[in-house]
């Protein structure tokens, strides 16, 4: 219960600094958003993608799911992309995994249980498209991450076979597609991989490895 009073307390201290610095700091948030990026990242407690960027409030449309997954049957995420892609306009679209994800770990460890583990079967299939090349790495924390870099250039193709971002490039739109991965050991992005309108997708390569 204390954990609860603190975040409420914390909340109005947050919001009486804002308007002491800027008295219409939420009246400009009230009429409309337009965000710059799309970003699709796991919901890791430790991963807050608009505190690492500095982005402003109304600059990151954030979705986020255990081990930053793209799946077509997932209607939460393909709302959240028609609606950004479609109605937003955003044409910038980040897919970012991190190092040392507890998802990706269990999904090499292998399927588990309930809902929890019908979701990671996805991250699965990943595991075993790549299994040679991750199983190659020489510990288990370099095959884990390893992993994530996999699955990021995983979740890209699958995000580009969308109907929202068909559609968009179909239109001629310049929209891109950004494959990320974040190191929580020093807080840095790091860019693997980028796809646009004219990517062949059949030709998109394993990515180097970023963490060495």
């Amino acid at each position: 219960m204390q954990e609860i009073k603190q975040l409420m307390l914390h909340n109005r201290a947050w919001a009486a600094e804002q308007i002491a610095e800027d008295p219409d700091y939420f009246k400009r948030h009230v009429s409309d958003q337009k965000p710059v990026f799309l970003w699709i990242g796991c919901s890791d407690s430790r991963v807050a993608p608009d505190q690492f960027t500095q982005a402003v409030p109304g600059g990151l449309f954030i979705h986020r799911n255990i081990a930053n997954l793209v799946q077509p049957d997932d209607g939460n995420l393909m709302a959240v992309l028609d609606y950004a892609v479609g109605v937003l306009k955003i044409d910038q679209v980040v897919v970012c995994g991190h190092y040392g994800c507890g998802g990706i770990r269990a999904a090499l460890a292998g399927r588990g249980n309930g809902a929890l583990g019908e979701w990671l079967d996805h991250a699965h299939d990943v595991y075993v498209d790549h299994a040679d090349e991750i199983d190659a790495m020489p510990d288990q924390e370099a095959r884990v991450n390893r992993f994530v870099e996999c699955n990021v250039r995983d979740q890209l193709l699958h995000l580009a076979a969308t109907g929202p971002v068909k559609a968009a490039w179909s239109e001629g739109r310049d929209l891109k597609l950004h494959g990320w991965v974040y190191d929580l050991r020093n807080g840095l992005l790091n860019g693997m991989l980028e796809i646009d309108r004219e990517t062949d997708l059949g030709d998109v390569e394993r990515p180097e490895r970023v963490l060495v």
